[in-house]
């Protein structure tokens, strides 16, 4: 070896050992990129999520002062709010986890069958169909509920073909009852269910229905062994995505309903914006939130939090 190439190998050797000392300090500004990108939602998570639950339970332990004015409330952290609103709502939270749940079942029973039409059959009509679908989003939410009104009022065609079939008394109406809200939740939040259902359908690998077939399997064994438990995950994200927010309507309630259909979602409202009752609102809130989430947790470990991937 000449002494130029000794030289060389030297150099490359400390080289190696020796890294340069720019390459820390984008080590370090590389750790931190990943944080300072979250920066923006953290904030805005904090700002908009944990300051107003904060807020809401501080509130909901609150009381009025002797003589105070209406809207005036001082903390004096009374846990007992909690359980004299609960006793009170009983019954209203009840009817609002059963017209959710009605509805979500309802939507199940309407969305799978269309997603699957969709998926597999529908052919050069799928993106039209799948437009469909999402078209009522163009109509805002409170329109499409009115539309409903319209639809199951006492002299509208969906009464009177009613009482053609003898399915409604002459003097008997839809409007105002728990089937007309259970029917505005079920419609309004019915493309919640069908798209993630479609989207599992849509990636079902169709090998897997042919082996199916070779295997002797008819149309219903490999829609029951097959296609279902592979379109799962879509099915409970649908579940979820409408009986999540159907708990905690109160326009179909307000606009299809009574007084004997009342949701906990309209006495929110009301307590929040017509009674100034702050404290109850934000139980009932809470209560809300929490019971959701429990129910949720449940639904998952039973479904098996594999299927949300």
């Amino acid at each position: 070896m000449s002494a130029a190439q000794g030289i060389g190998v030297g150099e490359r050797l400390v080289d190696d050992r020796e890294p340069p000392r720019e390459s820390t300090g984008r080590s370090g500004r590389s750790r931190l990129t990943p944080y300072l990108l979250l920066l923006p939602g953290m904030l805005w998570l904090a700002v908009f999520f944990l300051a107003p639950i904060i807020t809401l339970l501080s509130t909901s332990t609150q009381t009025a002062p002797e003589g105070a004015e209406i809207g005036v409330y001082t903390q004096t952290f009374r846990f007992a709010n909690y359980t004299d609103t609960i006793s009170e709502y009983f019954d209203v939270f009840a009817r609002s986890f059963l017209y959710a749940f009605i509805a979500t079942v309802l939507a199940l029973a309407i969305s799978y069958p269309l997603a699957y039409a969709i998926a597999f059959k529908a052919g050069r009509w799928r993106n039209i169909l799948l437009v469909l679908v999402v078209a009522p989003f163009f109509v805002s939410f409170l329109l499409r509920t009115v539309a409903w009104k319209q639809i199951l009022a006492d002299d509208a065609w969906v009464a009177d073909i009613l009482r053609f079939l003898h399915l409604l008394s002459a003097d008997g109406r839809i409007i105002n009852t728990a089937p007309a809200v259970v029917t505005g939740i079920t419609y309004n939040f019915l493309p919640f269910m069908i798209l993630p259902i479609y989207a599992s359908l849509e990636r079902v690998d169709p090998r897997f229905l042919e082996a199916a077939g070779d295997l002797y399997a008819n149309g219903l064994t490999t829609l029951r062994k097959v296609t279902v438990p592979l379109s799962m995950p879509g099915v409970v994200a649908g579940t979820l995505l409408t009986f999540i927010p159907a708990a905690g309507d109160y326009v179909n309630a307000a606009l299809l309903g009574s007084r004997d259909t009342t949701m906990v979602g309209n006495v929110i409202e009301s307590r929040f914006l017509r009674v100034v009752d702050y404290p109850t609102a934000a139980v009932l809130s809470v209560t809300l939130m929490v019971s959701i989430l429990v129910l949720v947790g449940l639904y998952i470990r039973r479904a098996g939090t594999e299927e949300l991937v």
